[in-house]
């Protein structure tokens, strides 16, 4: 189960929680523009755009969870269990497979509404990486620098391409289904709440913060999506870039899922294995995980992005604590 937001805040900045009960290996990856593309049943890409994220790497192919490009274009696939339907392959469609779909699109598009042209014939195909690793039940959220974004999700309906009016995505139910949950909080607010119940009665408040009484707090996905939409939409906007990417992970933290509370086997619990956010204007991609609170920053434009080879860093998992005495 995962977690992903675009965050305005002058810059906007895009990224995601990854929750999952095992570690998959990842790694910072840049994918050069001259690193060649292939795709399995559409033309290979010499040149494009080049982008960073978080990914594992098989066969010198980039498998990225998330990323972002150098245009300011961030995409995420996060998890979509029971509603995701891949097809089978269709003539005269654009046939990408979904381990392929965030390369292909951040490969190619400057904006949202260039991701969403080359979605218009697009058929999330039914295909595996390999024999060993089968496509993830997956959907999709795209974001760019202005803050526009769309939810993607290719179900047994088809495929469809959902302005995202909130910025935020999760997993089941469909992204119509989310935001029709949303209405079931609008009275939700940071402020002290008004006595509509009894008018005129003095009612005692015990304690701050009731305006919020009933905001959920679950760590399943349509309690995530309605605490991130909240948080996220109250977050203040900083004076700089430190306070703006602090405040960005704060919001992800508030639906940061801890070790031990969601069990998903006998004695096995899915956490936030990491935390990650990028600022879509210049181009720098921060992180941390769930065993090192710092965030880490690794900056795309510091690269060779001519290069025709990948470019990656270990994921720095070592606690750091600063003693001050």
């Amino acid at each position: 189960m995962c977690t992903s937001i675009i965050y305005q805040a002058g810059d906007s900045y895009f990224g995601r929680n990854l929750d999952l009960e095992v570690s998959l290996g990842q790694q910072v990856v840049i994918t050069p523009r001259n690193m060649v593309l292939n795709f399995r049943k559409l033309p290979t890409l010499d040149h494009h755009y080049a982008m960073i994220g978080m990914s594992i790497v098989r066969d010198n192919y980039p498998l990225y969870f998330d990323g972002i490009n150098e245009k300011g274009v961030g995409m995420a696939g996060l998890n979509f269990d029971g509603p995701a339907h891949y097809f089978p392959i269709q003539e005269g469609k654009d046939n990408i497979g979904s381990f392929e779909l965030i390369p292909y699109v951040l490969a190619q598009a400057a904006s949202v509404a260039e991701a969403k042209e080359l979605l218009a014939n697009a058929n999330i195909a039914d295909i595996n990486f390999s024999a060993k690793m089968q496509a993830a039940p997956l959907h999709w959220i795209i974001a760019d620098k202005t803050g526009a974004s769309v939810t993607v999700e290719s179900t047994t309906e088809g495929l469809n391409v959902y302005d995202n009016p909130v910025g935020v995505l999760t997993n089941n139910p469909k992204f119509p289904d989310q935001l029709i949950n949303l209405s079931n909080y609008q009275s939700v607010s940071p402020a002290e709440p008004q006595n509509t119940l009894a008018p005129g009665v003095k009612l005692p408040v015990y304690s701050r913060g009731f305006g919020s009484h009933f905001l959920p707090g679950g760590m399943d996905s349509e309690s995530r999506f309605v605490k991130a939409t909240f948080v996220k939409m109250h977050a203040p906007i900083g004076d700089n870039e430190v306070e703006n990417i602090t405040n960005y992970f704060h919001i992800l933290q508030s639906v940061e899922q801890q070790k031990g509370l969601d069990e998903v086997a006998p004695n096995t619990y899915e956490y936030t294995i990491y935390s990650d956010g990028s600022n879509l204007t210049k181009g720098i991609f921060y992180y941390r995980t769930y065993d090192n609170g710092q965030i880490n920053a690794v900056d795309m434009h510091k690269e060779d992005l001519e290069s025709t080879a990948l470019i990656t860093y270990p994921v720095n998992d070592q606690q750091k604590i600063e003693y001050q005495n």
